[in-house]
Order: C-alpha cells, then structure tokens, then sequence
C-alpha cells in the first residue's frame, strides 16, 4: 500500500466520521505492521497472494468479532446505548468483569474489531454497528484504563476517547474511566476514607467493586510504599493472594471485598506507624527491614530498632555513590558496615545475615532519590 493509497484510506475514514476529524486514523494506522507483512510477503512471494486486504473480508471478521462481543454481553441489556450509554457503562463494565477472563477477552476483541473496521468502515454493512462499536469501546476504556493517577493517555486511550463521541452515542468527550462509571468520585490515593471505602463496599455492581479496590489498592501501594521494599512485597502478596483465591472461585465477591476493604485500612495503618514512632519515610523503611517476628528481634525494642534504623539511613544516605549496586567491592564494604552497625547494637546473629541483605535491597530502592 503507497503513500497515495494511504492517504486516500484516510481520508476516506475522516469522510465517514467527518465531525470527528482523525477519529479513527490511529485505529487505522494501529494495523500497519499487518499490512507491512503482507505487502513484504507478496513482494518476496513475487507478486503471488494478496498486496492489500480487501474491505469485504475485513467485512466478515469485523461481523464475527462483534458477533463474539455481543455474546459476551448476552444477559446485559444494552439496547439503550445510543442515549443512555453513560449511564449504562457501570453495569457493563460489571457484567464483563462477571464473565470468565472477561476483561481481557473483551478488551482483545474489541481491539480486533477496530482494526477491522478501519478497514471496511466504508460499507454501508459496516455502518450499521458503528455506534455499537463505540459503546463497546468506551466499557474496554473503562476497563483498561491501567493507573487511577494516569494523567498522560496512551495513543490507544486518546483514539478511544475520540470515538467515545460518534453520533452522540456518549455524552462526554471526556475519557471515561472506571469510577466515573461506577457513579463515584476518584479518591485521593492516600487517604482511603473510611467514608469512601463504605461507598464502594454497599455499591450495587459487586464485580465493578473489586475492580475498583484492585486498581486503587495497587496504587496506594506504588504511592505509599514504592521506596519500602518489604511493606511493598508485603502488601503485594497479601493483594495478589486475596484476587487469586477470587478469581479461582474460592471464595465469593462479597468476602473478597470485605478483604480489600480492610486491606486498605490496613494500609493507612502502616502508613501512619512511621508518624506514631517518630520516624522519616525512609528511616521506616530501614525499621521494617530490621523488624521482624522473631522474639529475640522483638526483644530489643522499638526504641533500640528506631536507633539502628537512623544510623543505618545516615550511614547509607552519606555513603551511596552513584554505581555503588553493581560494584561488588563497594557492595562487600558496605555490607561490612551494615553487620558492624547490628552488631554493636546487639542485633540477634541469627536474624543478622537476612536484615543485612534487606537493608542493602531497601538501600537500592532509595538510591534513586538519594544519588542525584
């Protein structure tokens, strides 16, 4: 396909969606590799097969991948899309994430269509599902959407944002994202009310719930604990642990959420521990890599552990160079260090060889900030 054809296909896109100028160009320039290999395999082939895809067979996968998204939303009624389709997406978004593997199985079809019908949007047959496209479009947006802190769209999200607006089919030009269609406000990560943690708890869409507390649990732990690697992996696996025995059924979408919740407040539990104990951020991330639940840890006390957790922060703070991970020799002296920082503080000998590795790793965590 030439430079002219190209521009032709575009245009013929822009003429179809005429108000909404480039609607569907990064739809459609989104399937060059496809066509690269094509036209590569029909020049290598020696003019043998097909150099372009023809908008009638892109017809007939077009059809059949709409005919699998509409399978997938069998038992929701969406037939009010065309006016009320904003309304509409909370409860689509929570019938798809009630379907097995649904969000990613319909955010590949959906994905599939489009490329599709960027090549057949010219057919009158085509036409026809236009704003079905585009109501199905906004629930993979809502779904996809990967960062309740995003604020810098991907290529993909901005062109489905584009089309979330074809012929009125959506009210807002605005992406939607998944807590504007559950009806709620985005929350300031960080300060997970109780007052907001209520709200998603008695929300009408179960599914939509745990979605939601699995996007903003994952968040609170990249905001609060990105520089803490133990409260981090901590939280990461109780997290991970609690979606798989959901995902796997083994337990139901109320207890799931019952976990998230408390989840969360266990999070602004441990976040203020470091307030409680007088302790900067990164003097307790060196503490909870001393700590541990070992008795004789435990017996040293918080005071005797927040002495060493300084002392191992101003140490590491003053002493970090800008290579100093990957040269083993400044490694081994500082591990030196760190045991002889224990030691004099009568840190258990036994527990002495994985706080070393730990302060060492969390050191790496906080390098970045520290080594400018």
């Amino acid at each position: 396909m030439g430079t002219t054809q190209c521009r032709r296909a575009i245009a013929r896109v822009n003429r179809v969606f005429k108000d909404k100028p480039g609607g569907l160009v990064v739809d459609y320039i989104g399937i060059a590799t496809e066509l690269k290999q094509a036209l590569l395999e029909y020049t290598s082939s020696k003019g043998k097969g097909k150099p372009t895809i023809k908008a009638e067979d892109a017809l007939d996968v077009f059809v059949e991948k709409m005919s699998i998204l509409r399978g997938m939303m069998h038992g929701f009624d969406y037939t009010a899309f065309r006016t009320k389709a904003l309304g509409m997406l909370g409860g689509a978004s929570n019938h798809i994430l009630g379907v097995e593997d649904g969000k990613k199985r319909f955010a590949d079809q959906v994905l599939s269509a489009s490329k599709a019908f960027a090549l057949c949007c010219t057919l009158d047959d085509a036409l026809d599902y236009r704003d079905e496209l585009a109501f199905f479009q906004a629930i993979k947006v809502a779904l996809t959407k990967h960062s309740t802190q995003d604020t810098v769209l991907s290529d993909e999200a901005k062109e489905h944002a584009l089309r979330q607006i074809i012929s009125g089919a959506l009210v807002s030009d605005e992406v939607i994202d998944i807590f504007q269609a559950a009806g709620l406000n985005k929350p300031n990560i960080g300060v997970l009310s109780d007052e907001f943690l209520d709200e998603v708890q008695h929300m009408k869409h179960r599914n939509l719930a745990v979605e939601l507390l699995e996007r903003l649990l994952k968040d609170d732990i990249k905001a609060r604990f990105s520089t803490n690697v133990v409260q981090s992996a901590k939280f990461s696996d109780l997290l991970q642990a609690s979606l798989t025995r959901y995902r796997n059924r083994a337990i139901e979408t109320a207890q799931v959420i019952e976990e998230l919740i408390q989840m969360a407040k266990a999070f602004n539990e441990a976040a203020q521990r470091g307030v409680d104990l007088g302790l900067a951020p990164e003097e307790m991330a060196f503490y909870d890599a001393l700590e541990t639940n070992e008795a004789s840890v435990r017996e040293l006390g918080d005071s005797e552990l927040k002495v060493i957790a300084r002392e191992l922060t101003d140490y590491l703070r003053n002493n970090l160079k800008t290579d100093w991970s990957v040269r083993e020799s400044v490694r081994a002296a500082m591990r030196v260090r760190v045991k002889l920082i224990l030691r004099r503080h009568r840190y258990p000998p036994d527990m002495e060889l994985r706080a070393v590795e730990l302060v060492l790793k969390q050191a790496e965590a906080l390098s970045e900030t520290w080594v400018a």
